[in-house]
Formats: C-alpha cells, structure tokens, sequence
C-alpha cells in the first residue's frame, strides 16, 4: 500500500500557519520593532514614557558636564566694581570663560589660565594700584599754579604713599591716611603739633594685634616731622578706634605689661615640663605658674659729699683800723646832742706865732683816741661730691607660685598587666626639689612650689574614630550615590522602557520561534509517517497481523504498542510530541537508509 504525499499529510499535522495580525498592527508590519511597539503603545504610556527619558537624559547630561566641567581659579579678589566692571570687559575682548563668585564678589576663571590672564592684564594696567603717590608730581603743572594747589598736592602725595606702606601689611586690604599739617610760622610762640589718622579696611576673618597697631601708628609718626605716635589716631572699617587718646595709649601699656607676665609664666611652666615630663610622661602631670611682676618705674637722684679730702678752693682777708673820739658824757637824750655849729673862721692857739708847740701840742693830744681793728676773712674749700642719676628697671619678679599635679605611676605587673600606684612622699619630695630649682626658688622673696598627686587618667583608652567621622568615608558615599543612581536610571528606567518599547518585536519573535518549531515537529511526524509507510508495504500486512496477533486472538504488547503508534501518527496535541520524535528515532535505528530514502522522497514531493 503507497500512500501519496496528500496522504501523508493528512495523517500527521499540517504546516502551523501563523494567526493573523489585528488591523490595527497590520500598518505597522513593515516598521522596526522598536518604533512598532512605540506606535502601538497609548497615548498617555507615551506621554509618561517621554517625560521619564527626558528626566533621565537631563541627568545624564548633567552628570556629564559636571564631569567635564573646568576648575575655576580665583584671578582678583574683591576689587571697586569700576574696575572689576574694567576687568569684566577686557576679558569679554580675550575671549576668556570667567565669572563672578555672589558670595564675595571675585572674578575667577580657569586654573590653568590664572597667570597667564594676569600677566596680559596687568599689561594692561590690572590691577590699578591703590591711591595716589608721587606719580602725582611728575604731571605737567599749569602756568599760574599756587603755593596752596602745590602744597595740597604734596599732602595728598605724601598721603598715598603712607597708605600703600600699611597696605603691604598682612591682613589689610585698603588703608586712607589723613594728615593735619599745621603751617609753621616764626610769630608763633607754641606752634601746633601736627597730627594724623589712619582708615583700615581689614580682609575678612583678620585682626589686627595690638602691637601691630602701634606699629601702624609709629611708621606714620616717622614719616612726618616731629609727629608724636600719640597723636596719631587709627579705626578700622567698623568705626572701632583701635589707636588713639592717651587712656589708649595706657591701656596698650597694660596690655603689654600683661603679655609680659604672661610669657615669663609660660617659660616657667616649660621648664617645668621638661624636666618632669622625662620621668612621668607630658600627658601625666599638670601645671601652673603664676609670676608677680612689679611695673613699678623708680628714678632717684643722690649727692654724696666726702668731708675727708677738703680742698682749698679760695681765700679773702679783710682788715680795718679806726681811729677817733669815742663816745662821751652821760649816755642820754643831752649827750648825745649835735656839735654846736662852727664858727668861720676858726683860730686856734697853735696857729698864733711866737708859741711853738705850746697850744698845738695840747691840741694832738686832745686828738688822739682809741684805734678800732676790724678784720675778717673768708676761705672757699672743694669737697669730693659724686652725684648719681638710678633709674629702677620694670618687670622685676617679687614672687613665684608654682602648683604641680602628678598622675598616679603606671607599674608593670609580672603578668604583663599595667595598675596604677601612687607616687611615695619621698618621690614627691623630689620632684618638689626639680620643681624649685627649674623655676628659681628664692626664699627670700616669699616664693613657694607644691607638689601633689592626683589620678586624673582614663584607664580605658580612647574610642576609635566612628566610620562616618573618617575622612574618606563623606567622598566614598558621594560616589557611591552617583553609581547607584546611575545604576537605578540605567537598570529601573532605560531598560524597562526599552523593553516596553521592544514588547511587541519579542512577541513576534516568539511567534516566529513557535512557528519553526512545529515546522520541525511537522517534518519529524512526514519522517514518521514515511517510515511507516515503508515499514508497512515490505513486510505486508499477514505478517504483521501474524505478528502482532497474540494465541487467543488477544492483542499483544507488540500489536498494543503497534496500535499506539498508529494512533501516534493521526495525534496533533503538543504532548505527543515527544512521543513522535522516539518514533521516529527507533524507525532510524531499524532502518535508517530506508527512513533517508523516504526522506528524500518526501521533500521531493513537497517541493
């Protein structure tokens, strides 16, 4: 028995034949799968799919330029905004990216472009200097200029050059000078004294020292003629008066002497420590000095007068002799009357001739009287005199307390634990004795040092630094977050979308797949059925019947088995499948020339 290929094929299952497409995706066949399933998906999925790749190519981009985005440099600080507005300008003519910090106004622009913009710029004159200095001289003077003009323009010269000095000291960013010059005249007998005063704009976050601001005061002092530091005033942007009245002046005095006792405190205590903290440790002891300093100021003159080395320096004597009548009569008002008035002209008996020596004799006699001797003399001697000028110096020492706390010692056990042990009187007393001989222990003057012990030690040692207190540990998460976020766009958005979009080109590919398998299927059952067909037309039905037959007429296994497979051939449900391929592969092992030929003639028939 032949069996034709129509036969054939109405006993195994035909060639599947694909469903046909709905209408509405029949005009989308021909298009890529990805803009087919597009088309085919709903308004609204498209409208949120749209809005959620545009979200996710924006932080793309973002992430992108903030990648590639340059390092920006600081090229000028705060600057007057009529220059920083010159500076704008001239980079917009070199053609240079640049912006202006909001927080503090700075231009900045790319690193590795800073010096060589500010080499170009300052060519171009950027940044212009502050104020005005000599240069203000060098320009040509108009005829008929006034001694007034000239000398407003020497003062203001004069001021801008004070200024540029303060302003090259650290932490200032601008600085005025005002200078009050009186004019000197020779009518005047006090003239004034002159003055000035000093306008600091200080950069953010610094302060001036008070000893900074003396030295402010004392350069302006220097530069103008006899001008006294204390009468130059300084204030800063604030309006706070940093340098000024005499009470300032004091008050810097105190703050001086303050700073001195404080830093003979400090020496003191350092010396202290380096000499205990070999034998406990620096983080095992404690301590404090405190110095009473005498800012007494004392000046004392002497004259010291040697009377054993006297020295003739000069000599005068003066002598007198007098002679004539002494006082006479009754001591009284009468006796002590005037002479009666003189008689002109006077004759007297030693005078007439022929009488020699008679009445002129008695008349000397009646002359002489007492003789009066006066003598004085006067002598200059030169004594050995030292005078001496002592001026006490301040800042002396008058007394020093110093306090020392130990910790308890620290003893190794034979077992290789560490306990703490108080130190003994005798230790302490020692360590008293270091004390006193580092500091310069002076009775005398009322100093005293105490020496004592005290724990104050944790046992347990410090906590290790938390994770999140690391210095690595704030970027690693920042990266971290960029991964993941990168990962959750790429993997939670992209990939569904691109899977919603391709939905409809996986389905066709599984129709296709579906297809080619029960193509197969289909070829395997015509391989089937030809093998059967063959197997039947050679050995002939009696045979078989002869075979299959059991002895009571009862079908055998074989005959069973024989039926199955018949029924096997006719079945078109998918589980049967596997059963036509073990057909088929037991048919090949019989025979498989036959089953090659049968082949052959199968696939020429339905070419």
């Amino acid at each position: 028995m032949e069996l034709s290929p129509s036969d054939s094929k109405e006993l195994v299952p035909g060639e599947a034949s694909q469903p046909p497409l709905p209408p509405a995706e029949q005009k989308y066949e021909n298009l890529p799968p990805l803009v087919r399933g597009w088309m085919l998906m709903p308004r609204n999925r498209q409208i949120g799919l749209a809005a959620i790749l545009a979200l996710t190519v924006a932080v793309i981009i973002a992430m992108l330029l903030w990648a590639k985005e340059p390092q920006y440099a600081m090229l000028f600080g705060e600057m007057p905004e009529k220059e920083a507005g010159e500076v704008v300008a001239a980079l917009e003519k070199l053609k240079v990216e640049h912006y202006i910090d909001p927080d503090n106004g700075s231009i900045r622009v790319p690193a590795d472009k800073v010096h060589e913009l500010r080499l170009k710029l300052a060519s171009m004159g950027f940044p212009k200097e502050n104020g005005t200095g000599f240069e203000i001289l060098d320009k040509e003077n108009g005829f008929g200029v006034s001694q007034l003009v000239e000398g407003a323009r020497y003062q203001r010269a004069l001021e801008g050059e004070i200024a540029r000095s303060i302003m090259t000291i650290k932490g200032v960013k601008a600085a005025r000078v005002h200078l009050a010059l009186p004019k000197e005249s020779v009518f005047v007998r006090q003239p004034k004294q002159p003055s000035a005063s000093v306008v600091l704009d200080m950069q953010p976050n610094h302060t001036l020292e008070p000893l900074q601001v003396d030295a402010i005061a004392r350069l302006v002092a220097s530069s103008i003629p006899q001008l006294q530091p204390e009468q130059v005033s300084v204030v800063d942007q604030r309006g706070h008066l940093l340098l000024g009245t005499a009470e300032e002046s004091e008050n810097n005095l105190t703050l001086k002497q303050f700073d001195f006792k404080r830093q003979i405190e400090e020496h003191l205590i350092e010396r202290v420590e380096n000499i205990l903290s070999p034998v406990m440790g620096s983080d095992g002891m404690r301590t404090q000095v405190s110095a009473d300093v005498d800012f007494t100021v004392t000046e004392r003159t002497q004259e010291v007068y040697n009377p054993d080395q006297p020295a003739l320096r000069s000599e005068q004597n003066r002598e007198e002799q007098s002679r004539g009548a002494g006082p006479q009569g009754v001591p009284g008002a009468l006796s002590n009357q005037p002479p009666p008035a003189g008689v002109a002209p006077e004759v007297t008996n030693a005078n007439q001739p022929g009488q020699p020596g008679g009445q002129g004799g008695q008349t000397a006699g009646q002359q002489t009287g007492p003789t009066t001797t006066n003598k004085s003399a006067t002598r200059n001697y030169e004594l050995d005199k030292t005078i001496s000028h002592s001026k006490l110096g301040t800042g002396v020492v008058r007394r020093v307390t110093a306090a020392v706390v130990v910790d308890n010692k620290r003893v190794l056990q034979a077992d290789g634990t560490i306990t703490t042990q108080a130190y003994s009187d005798e230790e302490l007393g020692r360590f008293t004795n270091l004390v006193k001989e580092a500091v310069g222990y002076d009775a005398a003057r009322g100093d005293r040092v105490t020496v004592t012990h005290a724990a104050f030690r944790p046992e347990e040692a410090a906590p290790p630094v938390p994770l999140w207190e690391q210095p690595w540990f704030i970027p690693l998460v920042k990266y971290a977050a960029l991964a993941l976020v990168l990962l959750l766009l790429i993997f939670g958005v992209i990939r569904p979308i691109i899977r919603g979009l391709t939905g409809e080109a996986q389905r066709q590919k599984e129709a296709e797949e579906a297809a080619k398998a029960a193509a197969e299927a289909e070829a395997a059952a015509a391989a089937a059925a030809a093998a059967a067909e063959t197997l039947a037309l050679t050995e002939g039905g009696e045979a078989r019947e002869g075979v299959l037959a059991g002895p009571e007429g009862e079908p055998s296994e074989e005959e069973t088995e024989a039926i199955e497979e018949d029924e096997l051939l006719m079945l078109e449900a998918p589980q049967s499948h596997e059963k036509r391929i073990e057909f088929v592969q037991r048919a090949i092992d019989h025979d498989s020339k036959r089953v090659a030929q049968v082949i052959k003639n199968w696939m020429g028939s339905t070419s």
